[in-house]
């Protein structure tokens, strides 16, 4: 009898211990999944201006690639480390960029789960464990002057009926959350940099001179050689005594006001000490095939020829740039073997000041602009000889007219 009792009591406790693990453990769930909903994702993270770092990697699904991009303030100025160290002109953006990512809140947990990961677009683009070619997010890391870690994110995909809304997720972590922001950095090198490169106006511009023409590397000699001379006088283009054709002009004008790069690759140190030398290029061994590989050639009698020809312009400040085309660039976006529009070129560009165009283009009193343009011709002298600059294949194209069409 006693045994039987007691086997009774032991009942009635698991009896009740299962009442009290079916009511209690769902409680216990739902406060799990929902204990951080509200909260900030960086509580520590309270002044944009400290983030001196921003690393983007973003995932390009076509090639199964990552692509790095990275911009930091260092020795006292902005650049972009992932384009070897090109100067920046970040400090505004990546305030804004840094504000809108620091104040985001962990609004509506969406999931615990990393099953979840890809439907929602928020796995790592540098987790090389993760097997899956979509669904991989943009991870942004925004970092302060010693390279610790203010936030951290991988952004994923917009989330469907809530306009603004996208989910994100801390790497590291199998929560994803949907967030209200726009905040979005871009990876592409044009979105920070300095886009007046010529630092020149339309209505500015005097003279055009097109020579076109092309290299025989083979033969060693010039191919379809043809000069054009442009020139404006009181806002009317001629060409050979007759009118220009003024739409032509105006799409040349509108692209070297407008010009802007699409990347970049240094100099070597030598050929750029020459360039702000102004004392002629020397002919070093490096000097040589750098700009060989890049589609340009010194002649022995130290003239530099292009081997898709050259642009001159003068302009009312007394500037004269010479924008010599090259070869084609790596990197071209893929597009149709027949659309030279999308074939990016190298371009090396020189300027300098003239006393006598000034005088010629500012009725004969060059003194109005000469300390301006001698000015501007130094600044943009220093800048130009550290790098080849990268143009669009449509650029390129508006800046290489035919004759016919002048």
């Amino acid at each position: 009898m006693r045994e039987k009792i007691v086997t009774l009591v032991f009942l009635v406790i698991a009896v009740g211990l299962a009442i009290t693990a079916a009511l209690v453990q769902p409680e216990s769930t739902t406060h799990n999944l929902f204990d951080d909903q509200g909260q900030d994702f960086y509580p520590s993270f309270t002044d944009p201006l400290a983030c001196k770092a921003l690393e983007v990697v973003a995932y390009d699904e076509a090639t199964a690639t990552a692509r790095p991009f990275k911009v930091e303030f260092r020795n006292r100025r902005w650049s972009l480390p992932s384009h070897f160290n090109y100067p920046a002109d970040a400090q505004e953006r990546l305030a804004k960029t840094a504000a809108a990512l620091m104040d985001l809140k962990k609004e509506s947990v969406r999931s615990d789960s990393v099953a979840d990961h890809t439907s929602l677009g928020v796995i790592d683009p540098l987790d090389q464990k993760a097997t899956s070619l979509t669904g991989r997010g943009k991870r942004v890391t925004l970092r302060d002057d010693k390279g610790g870690v203010l936030a951290d994110f991988v952004l994923g995909k917009p989330v469907e009926g809530k306009a603004g809304y996208r989910y994100i997720r801390v790497p590291g972590q199998k929560r994803t959350y949907a967030v209200k922001t726009e905040a979005d950095p871009s990876v592409s090198f044009e979105d920070w940099i300095e886009t007046d490169l010529l630092k020149l106006t339309a209505p500015e511009i005097r003279k055009i001179t097109v020579n076109s023409y092309s290299i025989n590397e083979q033969l060693g000699q010039l191919d379809n050689v043809e000069r054009t001379v442009l020139t404006k006088d009181k806002d009317k283009w001629t060409v050979s005594g007759r009118a220009a054709k003024k739409a032509t002009l105006d799409a040349v004008t509108a692209a070297l006001d407008t010009l802007r790069i699409v990347n970049v690759q240094p100099k070597p140190p030598a050929l750029t000490q020459d360039l702000r030398a102004q004392e002629g290029i020397q002919l070093s061994v490096d000097s040589i095939m750098s700009l060989r590989q890049k589609g340009f050639f010194v002649t022995p009698t130290g003239q530099l020829l292009s081997n898709e020809g050259e642009l001159i312009v003068e302009t009312d400040k007394g500037l004269i740039y010479t924008l010599r085309f090259g070869e084609v660039a790596p990197g071209t976006p893929g597009a149709a073997a027949d659309d030279k529009t999308a074939e990016r070129r190298y371009l090396f560009i020189t300027v300098s000041y003239n006393d006598d165009r000034a005088s010629l283009y500012n009725d004969g009193d060059p003194s109005k602009v000469r300390v301006t343009g001698n000015r501007l011709a130094r600044e943009l002298s220093h800048r130009f000889a550290d790098w080849y600059y990268v143009i669009s294949g449509a650029d390129f194209t508006k800046l290489r007219p035919r004759s016919k069409d002048l």
